[in-house]
């Protein structure tokens, strides 16, 4: 039983992970055109792309994670019980 929960908990983990790196490198590199300096939207201060891609992927992935670890994750006892 333990072992299937930390095997959950791992996959949990990679989608969350692949999930964050997809949505930055989409927004960073795909979504907007970086040659055409000229025509970048702001905001806030920042370029579009750098918000979408690091500001409100952080604040994202920070959400997601919370809610991964509150209802999905569960405390295991990594020691095994030794009878001596």
């Amino acid at each position: 039983m333990r072992k299937k929960q930390i095997n959950r908990e791992v996959i949990a983990t990679l989608i969350l992970y692949i999930f964050y790196f997809c949505w930055w490198y989409y927004f960073a590199y795909i979504r907007f055109d970086s040659e055409n300096v000229e025509n970048f939207k702001y905001i806030f201060g920042l370029p579009e792309w750098f918000f979408y891609s690091c500001v409100l992927g952080l604040v994202i992935i920070n959400i997601l994670v919370f809610l991964i670890v509150k209802f999905f994750f569960k405390d295991v006892e990594l020691e095994e019980d030794k009878k001596c």
